[in-house]
C-alpha cells in the first residue's frame, strides 16, 4: 500500500507530466508544487520507481514520467497524452514525435513486411534509410525495428519496412514469476543450502533475517563459494546483497525494465502486506518467450 506522501507526490507528478505536454518532470519541480524538500521527494521517487510506478528518464533534460500502473493505482482516466509510443531513429529518441496508429500493408514474407505509421509531430527531421525502433505500443507491448523507406509530408506518415516485430505478453509480473517455496537463513551453510536446492528444485532463494529480505542466494554464487573452497561460509558471506524488490501486480515489462535497468538477475516479488509473493528471473522471462514463440 501507497502512503499519503506518495500518493500525493505520484498525483503531483501526473499532473506536472500533463501539464508539460508529456515530458519529464524533475524532483525539484515537485517539491516546489508540494512544498517539500526536494531531497525527500528524490527518495521517494526511488521507492516508487521500484514499485513499477514511475520511471526515469535518463539525461540532462531527464527526469521522472508516470507508468501506466500509476494511473490504475491512483484510479486515473489516461487521455492522448499519456498514451505516448515513442520513436528512436538511429539509436536516438525522438522527443516531439509519437506513433498513434500501426497498419502492416505486407507480411507475406519477413524480408519483404512493411507497415504505414501515422505519426503525431514534425516528420520532415526523418530522412529515407534511417533506423528507426517504434514502440513499445501500450496494451500489448509491440515494438517495431526497421527502416524509413517512405514519407508522406501531408498525412504525415511513414512506410517502414520491418526487420524485426516484438511484442511483450500483457500479463502480470506474478504469473511468471517462480512461487517462493523456500528460503534461506542468514545462517545456513553451503551443503544446506544445496540440499534445499536439490530437494525442491530450485535455483536462487532469498535469505531472510528476523522478518526482512537481507539478500538472495544464487546458483553461482553458491558455484563460486564452492571454487573458493568456501564449504563452510555461512549465507550471509556469500550471499547477493543487493536485493531488488517490487509489487507482485507490476506488468512483466516494467519487471525487465527493472531487471535491466538495476543490472541484477533476480527480482522478488511482495504483495500488499510485504509478503514474498514470488521470485522473478530473466530465465523465468526467456521460459515465457520461448513458450509463446512455439
Amino acid at each position: 500500500m501507497l502512503t499519503t506522501v506518495q500518493k500525493e507526490i505520484l498525483q503531483s507528478l501526473i499532473n506536472l507530466y500533463r501539464q508539460a505536454k508529456c515530458t519529464s518532470v524533475k524532483c525539484e519541480s515537485i517539491a516546489e508544487l508540494m512544498g517539500r524538500n526536494s531531497g525527500t521527494i528524490r527518495n521517494q521517487m526511488q521507492a516508487l520507481r521500484s514499485l513499477g510506478l514511475v520511471q526515469g528518464v535518463p539525461g540532462p533534460r531527464g527526469g521522472y514520467k508516470p507508468t501506466l500502473e500509476a494511473y490504475q493505482t491512483l484510479n486515473v482516466v489516461n487521455d492522448p497524452c499519456e498514451i505516448h509510443v515513442p520513436i528512436y531513429v538511429n539509436g536516438k529518441v525522438v522527443s516531439d514525435i509519437s506513433v498513434y496508429k500501426i497498419e502492416f500493408t505486407s507480411i507475406l514474407r519477413p524480408g519483404d513486411c512493411e507497415a504505414t505509421i501515422s505519426v503525431m509531430g514534425d516528420i520532415k527531421q526523418l530522412d529515407l534509410d534511417d533506423e528507426i525502433k517504434i514502440g513499445p505500443t501500450p496494451v500489448n507491448n509491440l515494438t517495431i525495428l526497421g527502416k524509413i523507406i517512405g514519407r508522406d509530408d501531408v498525412d504525415n506518415v511513414l512506410l517502414i519496412k520491418s526487420k524485426t516485430i516484438l511484442s511483450i505478453p500483457n500479463i502480470a509480473a506474478k504469473e511468471v514469476a517462480t512461487p517462493v517455496v523456500k528460503t534461506i537463513t542468514s545462517t545456513m551453510k553451503v551443503a544446506e543450502i544445496c540440499q534445499l536446492f536439490s530437494e525442491n528444485h530450485i535455483k536462487s532463494a532469498p535469505v531472510i533475517d528476523n522478518g526482512e529480505i537481507i539478500g538472495v542466494v544464487r546458483a553461482e554464487d553458491i558455484i563460486k563459494t564452492v571454487a573458493e573452497n568456501g564449504l563452510m561460509r555461512e549465507a550471509s558471506e556469500f550471499m547477493n546483497s543487493t536485493i531488488l524488490t517490487s509489487r507482485d501486480n507490476v506488468r512483466l515489462t516494467t519487471a525487465m525494465d527493472l531487471l535491466q535497468q538495476n543490472n541484477v538477475s533476480s527480482l522478488v516479488l511482495v504483495d500488499d502486506s510485504k509478503e514474498i509473493a514470488g521470485v522473478i528471473t530473466f530465465t523465468d522471462i526467456l521460459k515465457t518467450l520461448v513458450t509463446l514463440i512455439k
